[in-house]
Formats: C-alpha cells, sequence, structure tokens
C-alpha cells in the first residue's frame, strides 16, 4: 500500500485525514477532529449542475424579467407617468400627421416622453402597451399551462399504472385529441365556446374572452404531456421498488404519490417550460387572427395585427412586440434544455 508521503512524492494530490479529494468537508476548528464528509442532495446537486449553466442562468433571469415586469405592471405605470389605454395622439394634434396618421417624430415618435414611441392612428404609448400586453398573455399562457399540465398528470399517470381498459380507453382519447389540427381547431372553436355564454349579436365582455382562451388552449394541449407520463409510467410500472410496495400493502393513490411522481419530475418540469411559450405564441395567434383578445385589451397578438397594418409607414411599431416575443421563446426554450440537463445529467444536448 502507498503512503501519503509516498503518494505526494509521486506527484498524487495527498488525502486529508478523514477526508476524500474533491469532496466538500466540514471546517473544524480543532486540528485534531477528523474532518467529515459533507453529502449533497439530489436537489442540491441538481442546483449545482444548473447553476454551472450559463445559457441556463441568462434564460432563467430573463424570464424572471418577464415575470416581473407582468407583475409590476401597475407601478411601471406609475412610475413612468402613462397607461395603456390613454390615446395622446388624438388628444395632443402635434403628436400625429393629421393626414397619414403616423407620428410626426420620426422612429415611430420615440424621445423622451414617450420610451418607444406612440401607436399610429390612436397614438398610445408603445412602451405601456407592450408592459401590459406581456401581463395579459403571460396570465393566459400560465393559467392554460397549470391546467394543461395537472390534466396530463392524472391522465397519464392514471392510464399508465392501471392499463387495461382504462389505458385502452384514455389512449385512444389522446390519439383522437392529438389528430385534431389544433391551429385550425384553434380558431373554429374560439367563437363556439363564446357563443355559450353570449349571443352573437351582444359584445363579449373581455373576461369571457379571455375564459374561453384559457379553456380552448387547455382542452387541445394537454395531451402531449399525458402521452409522454404514460410512457413512462408504464416503464416504470415494472420496477422492483414499485413491486416491492405492492408486497407492502401500499394502496395505488400511495405507490402514485410516493413512488412514480417523485420519479415524473423531470418530463413535468421540461414538458410545462415548453408549454407556456407555446401557449402564450398560440394565444398571440389568436389575438392576431382576430378571434382572441380585442380592442382596447393590451395584448401581444393584437399589437402584431396592428403592426402589420401600419407597418409600411412605421416599422417601429413592430420592432419592440416582436423582440419581445422572440426573446421570450428562445429564453423559455434555453431554460426547458437546462433543467433537463440538470436534472437528468444523462442526458446530452
Amino acid at each position: 500500500m502507498t503512503s501519503p508521503s509516498q503518494a505526494a512524492a509521486a506527484g498524487a494530490e495527498p488525502i486529508a485525514k478523514g477526508g476524500l479529494p474533491g469532496l466538500p468537508q466540514l471546517p473544524s476548528g480543532d486540528p485534531a477532529v477528523p474532518q467529515q464528509l459533507v453529502g449533497l442532495s439530489p436537489r442540491q446537486l441538481m442546483w449545482r449542475r444548473f447553476t454551472r449553466d450559463r445559457a441556463g442562468v441568462i434564460s432563467a433571469c430573463v424570464v424572471l424579467f418577464f415575470f416581473a415586469v407582468a407583475v409590476l405592471a401597475p407601478v411601471i405605470s406609475w412610475w413612468y407617468g402613462k397607461d395603456a389605454y390613454t390615446t395622446y395622439g388624438l388628444d395632443r394634434p402635434e403628436l400625429l400627421d393629421p393626414i397619414t396618421g403616423y407620428p410626426m417624430k420620426p422612429n415611430g415618435g420615440i424621445d423622451g416622453e414617450f420610451w418607444f414611441g406612440i401607436e399610429p392612428k390612436l397614438g398610445r404609448d408603445v412602451l405601456m402597451q407592450l408592459v401590459y400586453g406581456i401581463r395579459t398573455s403571460l396570465l393566459i399562457g400560465i393559467a392554460a399551462t397549470v391546467l394543461s399540465t395537472i390534466t396530463g398528470i392524472v391522465i397519464g399517470v392514471v392510464a399508465g399504472y392501471m392499463g387495461g381498459r382504462t389505458d385502452y380507453f384514455l389512449g385512444r382519447l389522446i390519439d383522437l385529441l392529438l389528430s385534431f389540427p389544433q391551429q385550425l381547431f384553434f380558431v373554429a372553436f374560439m367563437p363556439v365556446v363564446t357563443a355559450l355564454f353570449v349571443s352573437p349579436e351582444k359584445e363579449t365582455p373581455t373576461y369571457l374572452r379571455v375564459t374561453a382562451l384559457i379553456l380552448v388552449l387547455w382542452l387541445l394541449g394537454w395531451m402531449q404531456l399525458a402521452r409522454l407520463l404514460r410512457g413512462q409510467v408504464l416503464s416504470l410500472r415494472e420496477r422492483e421498488f414499485i413491486e416491492a410496495a405492492r408486497v407492502t400493502g401500499a394502496s395505488p393513490w400511495r405507490i402514485i404519490r410516493k413512488e412514480l411522481l417523485p420519479n415524473l419530475g423531470t418530463p413535468i418540469m421540461v414538458q410545462s417550460t415548453l408549454m407556456l411559450p407555446m401557449f402564450v405564441t398560440a394565444e398571440a395567434g389568436l389575438s392576431f387572427l382576430g378571434v382572441g383578445v380585442v380592442e382596447p385589451t393590451p395584448d401581444w397578438g393584437r399589437m402584431f395585427a396592428k403592426g402589420a397594418e401600419v407597418y409600411e409607414g412605421d416599422i417601429t411599431y413592430m420592432f419592440f412586440p416582436g423582440v419581445a416575443m422572440v426573446v421570450f421563446v428562445v429564453a423559455f426554450n434555453l431554460l426547458g434544455d437546462s433543467i433537463r440537463d440538470a436534472m437528468d445529467p444523462k442526458t446530452t444536448r
């Protein structure tokens, strides 16, 4: 056996008394007391791997920034001194060209008073429309993501664990809903859902439009997660720890809650982070087509629709919501990849 002194002379790293090289150790004030090894929990290991991923950390900061903007929208409006509804261009004729309706100042009217410029035709503040548009889109996207995640977990786990006829019928339901062209059915279902509560000749309230958007996105958005979890559960239910739990007399609910769900955290987390930007862009697409959020509620999709009308005379109006949408989607996708790599280090991009 090689002694520590011989190992040091040979160029090897000496092993401290009571410890191993490269492992964290508890500090000890008494040099006579051997240092003890400190174990890291799986959550701590995951956090360490995530913090070492620079792209993941930057993406998380960007995502938190968007959430902070959405939550603090009223505070930003108070501090900035403007809101998203006041038609500054109509109240102050010198801001808009009386013939074309475009901002008089270059670059969409950007100056020290209107940081992102003003909206053509009406003259609303672009910055506040963008801030409150983020708030609207994130509210709808988060609500649809939460409902779709819960539904996907329940149906996927039940189908995979129960098997038999339950798995057959739930699997065929998932296949049927996945066969629908989602974008087409989003557009087709929105008027149907709103017509269930308000007659076509009456104006649909904003809260009802938002509720209908959440319902439509939820009903057609949970199937991918359910199918993924079904496959995972079909594999896990044959493992030894599940058989051991059955032998001890554990109920199916306890097995699902204590044994299966903790092992499904990675796909649930990753799929949820991918769902949210998908729902946000779907909601923006519906508003762009005129079946989602409408005037005067600020929304990303409505801003795109307005920008498509005025881009020839004022391309600046579409620039800010376009950049915000791209940054948001890219940041969420990179965050999902980083979370997957941190929770399952065996995977590679």
